[in-house]
């Protein structure tokens, strides 16, 4: 009956298919670059918009609206040169002032993006943000000429040139935004440099993306148009997809946990190991979990093995530390492991023995299959090992993140994909006040270890460093509780489909992707 309603749905103003129809799990939340903060936001706004470079279907950062680049000998300047024929969607030149401009936007505390401290290696960037400085002159980033952009950093960063590829530095149409406000993201309004443009977007049943005429390279975008589907229920995806209404699932959750098994066996069924972990945070802001005895004593009761055998089963990895393995150079925490007897004794030592007078707490996860099983897996673990009963709160995907945003839970499901290839897109995300924190924790020590990473040249003693931060994250102050290392999956028949490649990132562009028949 879903599929009939969904399918019925779609029959609307324009019932014609795409040339390549995916689901892409739930409703983006909204499509501004400086705003988002899902993955299935990320690859329509990818789709959309371009940065100075664009991943591709290997996940390595290449040339986008930047056609090249030099930086200086001490590291800390770069200097981009834009292609001639970088347009927006509306057929008029995009130069490096609509750089400027829009990472002027992003760092301005009312735009109230949660990325922005991406945009904090450049020069004075974090004290624009922050409010301490309010000329946005005074900032590394400027127009050189219309084709020039110059970026001045605090400090020499090995993964800028990756940065360069994340949505919240992607150049955004601020004029138009400055005139219709919150509307921009509208179709009939958006307008983009990307790969694609908006065509439609009907609230819970199709975005429709159109490749943009102007853009500069069309002729290797091989698709017309690109059907999103926003389903996030992974039995109504499946029964999309093996009717033949969907060409594509791209979606870790999207696969039906039951049937995994039989689907690990066929030849559509493609699964990859990726820079994504799966964890719970804790809201260190209130309640028992502002005791860091309380936050151990429900990490040490969590059995990952036990998930990963039973739930997950695809190959996922139990999670000893926050930093996936498959970084060259980086070996992560050990962790804490699996330990009944230690967590009963914390949990008696703050004062609750065997869950005596423990007060009334939730677990908040996003709806799916597959968050629904693991959400009912660890009530019981706690139930088992603590004697607390946790209550199991469930939200869609929009609600959720805006609970995670308000601190409005005691015990929330997250999940973090690596925006690149470097420990520091793991580890940055929980600086005092970073707008991905979203977990009330604050260390002045974990705040001077990422400092200190920054600031240091040599890559074994960076990595050193960041170590020390990752011991402290998950050993010993426990704002977060690290559930296993994420396996990339994907539907699709790979005799219908090319262009989409097995990378560390996870990132598969729409434009890179093309039919074979």
């Amino acid at each position: 009956m879903a599929i009939l309603a969904l399918a019925l749905a779609s029959c609307g103003e324009d019932s014609s298919r795409g040339d390549l129809v995916f689901v892409n799990g739930a409703e983006p939340e909204t499509l501004d670059p400086s705003i988002i903060t899902g993955q299935p936001e990320g690859r329509v706004v990818n789709a959309l918009f371009e940065g100075l470079y664009a991943y591709d279907e290997n996940g390595q950062a290449v040339p986008g609206v930047a056609e090249r680049w030099e930086v200086s000998p001490d590291g800390k300047t770069y200097s981009f040169h834009l292609r001639a024929d970088a347009k927006w969607s509306d057929g008029s030149p995009l130069t490096a002032e609509d750089f400027v401009r829009s990472w002027q936007r992003t760092l301005t505390p009312s735009t109230g993006s949660q990325y922005n401290y991406q945009l904090y290696p450049i020069k004075n960037a974090q004290a624009f943000a922050e409010g301490k400085i309010t000329d946005f002159s005074q900032v590394g980033v400027r127009a050189a000429d219309p084709r020039t952009l110059v970026v001045e950093l605090e400090n020499p960063t090995p993964y800028f040139i990756q940065l360069c590829a994340f949505p919240t530095l992607h150049p955004l149409p601020v004029s138009l935004i400055e005139k219709l406000g919150d509307d921009w993201v509208k179709a009939g309004n958006l307008i983009g440099n990307g790969a694609y443009a908006l065509e439609s977007w009907r609230i819970n049943d199709k975005i429709r993306l159109r490749k943009n005429p102007h853009y500069w390279d069309r002729a290797n975008v091989a698709l017309e148009t690109i059907d999103v589907l926003p389903i996030s229920d992974a039995n109504v995806a499946f029964n999309f997809y093996a009717s033949g209404l969907a060409d594509l699932l791209m979606d870790k959750g999207l696969a039906p946990p039951a049937l995994l098994e039989d689907l690990k066996k066929r030849e559509d069924f493609h699964a990859a190991p990726f820079l994504g972990i799966y964890f719970l945070r804790y809201n260190c802001a209130k309640g028992p979990f502002t005791d860091e005895r309380v936050r151990r004593a429900f990490s040490l009761a969590v059995d990952k093995t036990r998930i990963v055998e039973k739930i997950t089963r695809a190959g996922e990895l139990a999670a000893p530390g926050f930093v996936p393995p498959g970084i060259p150079g980086y070996e992560g925490t050990a962790g804490l492991g699996f330990d009944p007897a230690e967590a009963k004794r914390l949990l008696a030592e703050a004062g609750y023995p065997d869950g005596k007078g423990f007060p009334n707490a939730s677990y908040l996860y996003s709806k799916s299959e597959l968050n629904e099983a693991i959400a009912v897996e660890l009530q019981s673990m706690w139930r088992e090992t603590l004697g607390v009963n946790v209550n199991l709160a469930r939200q869609e995907w929009k609600v959720y993140l805006n609970s995670l945003s308000l601190l409005d839970y005691d015990i929330a499901r997250s999940s973090w994909v690596g925006d690149y290839p470097d420990p520091n897109t793991f580890l940055d995300m929980f600086l005092t006040g970073g707008g991905n924190n979203r977990t009330g924790w604050s260390s002045a020590e974990y705040d001077r270890l990422i400092a200190e990473a920054a600031r240091e040249l040599d890559p074994a003693k960076r990595f050193a460093i960041l170590r020390q931060a990752e011991d402290l994250l998950v050993q010993k102050a426990v704002p977060v509780c690290p559930i296993y290392y994420y396996v990339g999956i994907q539907l699709y028949d790979p005799a219908k489909l090319g262009g989409i490649k097995a990378n560390v990132l996870d990132e598969h562009p729409l434009r890179r992707i093309y039919r074979k028949n």
